[in-house]
Formats: structure tokens, C-alpha cells, sequence
């Protein structure tokens, strides 16, 4: 797993939250994905 490129600014989050969640599902193992955010 390369972390370079999944390393993004807080601004991306914000603007693409519901994205960075549902490719979490995606990209790790066992499938299950966990986010919190505030």
C-alpha cells in the first residue's frame, strides 16, 4: 500500500468526505471500513 498517495489535505476531506469514506470500503482489508470525523 502505497501512503503517498493516499495522503491529502484536510481541505480534500472536508470537500470530499462522503468519497474518502466509500473508497475506505474499497481499500482495506476484510472490508469493513471505519471513519470518525468531528
Amino acid at each position: 500500500m502505497k501512503l503517498l498517495g493516499q495522503i491529502k489535505p484536510i481541505s480534500y476531506l472536508k470537500a470530499h468526505t462522503a468519497e474518502v469514506v466509500r473508497n475506505l470500503s474499497t481499500q482495506t482489508q476484510n472490508v469493513v471500513a471505519k471513519a470518525v470525523t468531528q
